[in-house]
């Protein structure tokens, strides 16, 4: 299976202009195929193939007045910037037709210049040594390996952020290793007071990063409001907002996948509740507090990592009542309001603290599924 690495990169101020003509010229080589792409379609006319792009746009373009810049970065970070324009499009026309699972993916679109920027090397295109990475017509850039590469990488994508960070994103090959088995198994209910509630009785709270800052960014934000677009105090402040809400996304990544990981380590079935995400953040009195708790990344973590170190991972219906079926006897008691947190079983008499109950829940409908099954 595929993964990636990724890493620090800290470029001098020459090599900072280098990478931003080389970002520069491959969001033009995007940008201009797709209006092309665009005009075709409105003209009646089928999308041009990937190989009449290259042609068109790279080969043909650095021939021109206009576009003879595009000599001067790297062949290779074009090819693929064109690459990943037919990906997008062959993603897009797949959801279109239902050929592709999940959320139904838009079309692509143009790219600007303060969004987050990356340029892809491909094998041929970079080199790897002991303190640095060292990119086509770029040089020799400073790299801190956090952690060692598992495998020879097939590319490297170098990104720079909204705050201004520099990283190189590394894709290997590597081999699942399945952790020793165990048979501990548990089920998780999430919620908003409570992240996660483990079926022993567990209860884990989030960091919340926005909750504890949203003062500053509240801040930042009319500060940057305050400020003319284009102009060097509106960079500096729209910087200044990055990076807040680089360290609130990095806490909240950071705690993610520790908590995975533990999780994966100590059990061999995961159960979670498909939860309707995106349903539920509408509601705009949970919306942020939801957001800021990051429930479908806390999946996703848990269904790639149980992939990779062969446990099992199991999502039973939203619509099964967790929170209001007794984990003792199975009497459903019926619905309960949000604000009752505890709550006695009419039919044995338990009483139940209402998060453990639906964790326990989450595992036993999943059991009797594997056994009804």
């Amino acid at each position: 299976m595929k993964a990636r690495y990724r890493y620090r990169i800290y470029p001098t101020v020459g090599q900072q202009m280098s990478l931003a003509k080389l970002f520069g010229c491959c969001r033009v080589v995007w940008n201009d195929a797709l209006a092309f792409c665009l005009s075709q379609y409105k003209a009646g006319e089928k999308k041009p193939k990937n190989a009449e792009l290259q042609k068109q746009f790279i080969t043909q373009a650095k021939k021109t007045v206009e576009r003879q810049w595009l000599t001067e970065v790297s062949n290779i970070p074009l090819q693929q910037s064109l690459n990943d324009l037919e990906q997008a499009y062959q993603n897009f026309f797949k959801s279109c037709k239902g050929h592709r699972k999940g959320k139904q993916v838009l079309p692509p679109k143009f790219k600007k210049r303060d969004a987050k920027q990356s340029a892809r090397f491909r094998q041929g295109g970079f080199k790897i040594g002991q303190t640095f990475v060292k990119l086509a017509k770029i040089g020799k850039l400073k790299i801190v390996w956090s952690r060692p590469l598992p495998a020879e990488p097939s590319s490297v994508t170098i990104i720079k952020d909204a705050a201004g960070r520099y990283f190189g994103s590394f894709v290997v090959e590597i081999t699942s290793k399945a952790l020793p088995r165990t048979e501990n198994s548990v089920g998780i209910d999430l919620g908003i007071a409570t992240f996660a509630t483990l079926d022993d009785g567990q209860k884990i709270d989030a960091p919340k990063p926005l909750k504890k800052r949203i003062n500053r960014l509240r801040r930042l934000s009319k500060n940057l409001s305050r400020k003319t677009r284009g102009s060097k105090r509106y960079e500096r402040a729209r910087k200044r907002k990055a990076k807040l809400q680089a360290k609130l996304k990095d806490t909240r990544t950071d705690f993610l996948h520790k908590l995975s990981t533990q999780i994966i380590c100590e059990n061999q079935t995961i159960v979670l509740e498909d939860l309707n995400v995106a349903g539920i953040v509408k509601n705009r009195k949970l919306s942020r507090a939801i957001s800021d708790l990051g429930w479908r990344q806390f999946r996703t973590y848990l269904e790639g990592k149980a992939e990779k170190y062969g446990r099992e991972f199991r999502v039973i219906s939203r619509w099964e009542p967790t929170s209001q079926t007794c984990s003792c006897c199975g009497f459903r008691g019926g619905k309960l309001e949000l604000s009752i947190r505890e709550w006695t079983c009419l039919n044995c008499g338990a009483t139940h603290d209402r998060d453990v109950n639906a964790a326990r829940k989450c595992d036993s409908f999943s059991r009797n599924r594997e056994i009804g099954g």
